[in-house]
């Protein structure tokens, strides 16, 4: 099941029902455009070019055309209607495409000066690109029925090259049969195949290669559609079926994984816990061992043993120092009646080797004395107990 739900979703939009009818009965015609126009008015181009071309009115003819959006000319074809028999025109009940077997070619990505050959019992049809997306020519050469095998595969060369002489061909593309409808990638377009060569159309492309009445088309494109519609349907449910039995599995795999790991996590919890009580007792011995604050032996560093460090004028209000997990920090509160000591007093201190950092912020002066901050920071391990700066 799940293979089949997997083709589904690859295969894309099923093929549509498409009907190729002979290229013999068509005249084809290059039709200049103008590639800013919408395709209301690429349509309304393509009816006057055919009504000039034919000897008969619109009306009695069967036509489509191919346009792409940019393209600077449109591809039209028309065959009169009498020439269809009753018996062709019903093949086409039901039928989503009817077009000749060469517009089914056309989406192909053919590199400029390009031809396709496709062969078929009345003859054989070129389809050539000069360049752009849509060919510039389609020709094609009747082959009358010849018993005889050598003499029918001699005529199909002859027409061959009478073909080929017609265009500056730099690529030629041999087909072996015709086209056939293949799985398109969305309901965005359509696509043909014939043997190694894959036209790809736009849907709304394809829909101006039906030859049929315009009126009649309205009717079958809302057929079709609804059976796209129908379509979607049927992935969306696949797709919600697929999410539910993924959930399912999902939770049944996740409350077996949840079980496994509660009890690994209960087996495993007087080991945790031993860990813990021993992490804990370690963190405290080394705040207790690493941890001290030193508060007269940072004094004593930045005054100096006989006080040489720290200028007269400069006096200490008062002296704090908090327990960090980084170096010692010491703050003094200060001041002093000659501000010019300040920066000779952080210059002698940044001096010391066990002075990582020194900072001082000074406050408003009042009455001529200057209050200043100054923090300093020494440098990991630096300090002993009981005796000052370490050698």
């Amino acid at each position: 099941m799940a293979q089949s739900f997997f083709a589904l979703l690859k295969a894309g939009p099923p093929p549509p029902r498409a009907v190729l009818v002979p290229d013999g009965l068509f005249f084809v015609r290059a039709v200049p455009v103008n590639p800013q126009d919408p395709a209301e008015e690429i349509a309304r181009q393509v009816e006057i070019a055919l009504e000039g071309a034919s000897p008969f009115p619109l009306n009695q003819l069967y036509h489509g055309y191919y346009w792409l959006p940019g393209s600077s000319r449109a591809l039209a074809y028309a065959a009169y209607r009498r020439r269809f028999t009753p018996e062709q025109t019903e093949a086409w009940a039901g039928a989503e495409l009817v077009l000749p077997a060469f517009a089914a070619l056309l989406g192909a990505a053919a590199e400029p000066a390009t031809t396709v050959l496709l062969p078929s019992p009345e003859g054989l049809t070129a389809v050539h690109w000069e360049d752009g997306a849509v060919p510039a020519q389609v020709r094609f050469v009747a082959l009358p029925p010849e018993p005889d095998e050598e003499k029918a595969a001699r005529a199909r060369a002859q027409a061959r090259e009478a073909l080929l002489r017609r265009f500056e061909s730099r690529a030629i593309v041999e087909l072996d049969g015709p086209p056939e409808a293949d799985p398109s990638r969305s309901d965005r377009e359509v696509a043909f195949r014939a043997g190694s060569l894959l036209s790809r159309l736009p849907a709304e492309a394809a829909a101006a290669l039906d030859i049929r009445d315009k009126d009649e088309l309205k009717h079958l494109r809302a057929v079709r559609g609804r059976s796209l519609v129908a379509w979607r349907a049927l992935v969306g449910l696949f797709l919600a079926a697929g999410l539910l039995a993924l959930g399912e599995i999902l939770l049944v795999f996740g409350g077996l994984w949840q079980t496994t790991r509660l009890a690994k996590m209960h087996a495993q919890a007087p080991v945790v816990d031993q860990i813990m009580t021993a992490q804990s007792l370690t963190n405290r011995i080394n705040v207790l061992s690493n941890k001290q604050l030193l508060p007269m032996e940072m004094l004593g560093a930045i005054v100096g043993k006989n006080l040489e460090r720290k200028p007269p004028s400069v006096q200490f209000i008062r002296a704090s120092c908090a327990p960090t997990s980084g170096p010692p920090v010491l703050t003094v509160e200060a001041q002093t009646d000659n501000p010019g000591d300040i920066n000779v007093y952080r210059n002698t201190l940044t001096a010391l080797p066990e002075c990582a950092k020194v900072d001082i912020k000074l406050k408003p002066t009042a009455n001529g004395v200057t209050s200043f901050t100054l923090t300093v920071t020494f440098k990991p391990g630096s300090l002993k107990p009981g005796g000052g700066p370490s050698a």
